[in-house]
């Protein structure tokens, strides 16, 4: 995974498919394009046009979903899945927040550090398997470092450009007012950056939930959603595989529609305060 830039929400959105609202119904036209590709699924498994053990029928993956589901299988894999997912985000995002701060805040912290943290950030996530791999095993702990790897690098960059650009005139007016230095950040700089940190603090959450997934993929111990997909490409039983993808699907969309929600209220009580 390459680093990370500064990004508006806006661009974080596009970044990652969200769907755009628009005009006159636009939720439902959204739904267009998957029902008219379920559909074709659907048509193609139907005449045999494909063959069957590539691409399976539409009620085939049904069966096993509710074959995993009922087996309380999916519940067990999930809630592996989701553990890991939140442990390595929130531990990334604390430490990306400390970390952004003090390289936002301190000139000689970010003289003495950024430069290493620049190159930290070149390097491609998935390098740091192998060490990963060798320093804690495939077990997880690994998966765990791993995810907080991939919470890290977004929240830090964002959170170390929002406390740099915070408006030069309310800072001026915190010096005016003789404002201590805690006084300023909790009552300027902080709320100033608050939109670049939750951008961060956003793509955090979804880079680490696409990263569980190629971790316990690539670190193949243990239970959860990635190694239900390799279960269902070892047996070559493609309703799994295509149930697992949809699962991992509907999981990032709960995790993206939480996030908004919870911006929208957070804009709410900025806008009370002021």
């Amino acid at each position: 995974m390459s680093a990370p830039t500064p990004v508006s929400r806006d661009a974080a959105e596009l970044a990652l498919s969200q769907p755009l609202a628009v005009r006159g119904g636009g939720r439902w036209r959204g739904l267009a394009l998957p029902v008219a590709a379920i559909a074709l699924w659907w048509l193609l498994a139907r005449a045999d046009l494909v063959n069957s053990a590539l691409l399976v029928s539409p009620g085939k993956v049904l069966a096993t979903a509710a074959d995993q589901i009922v087996g309380g299988k999916l519940w067990r894999a999930l809630g592996a899945s989701l553990g890991r997912e939140l442990t390595g985000f929130a531990i990334g995002t604390v430490s990306g927040l400390v970390l952004g701060v003090l390289l936002g805040l301190s000139p000689l912290f970010n003289r003495l550090v950024g430069p290493s943290f620049n190159t930290f950030k070149q390097i491609s996530l998935f390098a740091w398997i192998p060490l990963i791999s060798v320093w804690f095993g495939l077990g997880d702990t690994a998966k765990v470092v791993f995810l907080s790897l991939a919470a890290l690098v977004p929240v830090v960059v964002n959170t170390c450009d929002g406390v740099r650009n915070a408006p030069p005139k309310l800072l001026e007016v915190a010096r005016v007012y003789g404002y201590s230095r805690w006084q300023t950040f909790a009552q300027v700089v902080l709320p100033a950056a608050a939109p670049a940190i939750f951008t961060g603090v956003y793509l955090a959450l979804i880079y680490s939930w696409l990263a569980t997934i190629g971790a316990e993929y690539l670190l193949v111990a243990g239970v959860g959603i990635g190694n239900l997909l390799i279960e269902g490409s070892e047996h070559f039983q493609m309703d799994l595989v295509i149930f697992g993808m949809f699962v991992v699907g509907v999981i990032g969309w709960l995790m993206n529609a939480l996030a908004r929600v919870a911006e929208r209220r957070l804009a709410r009580l900025r806008g009370q305060d002021q």
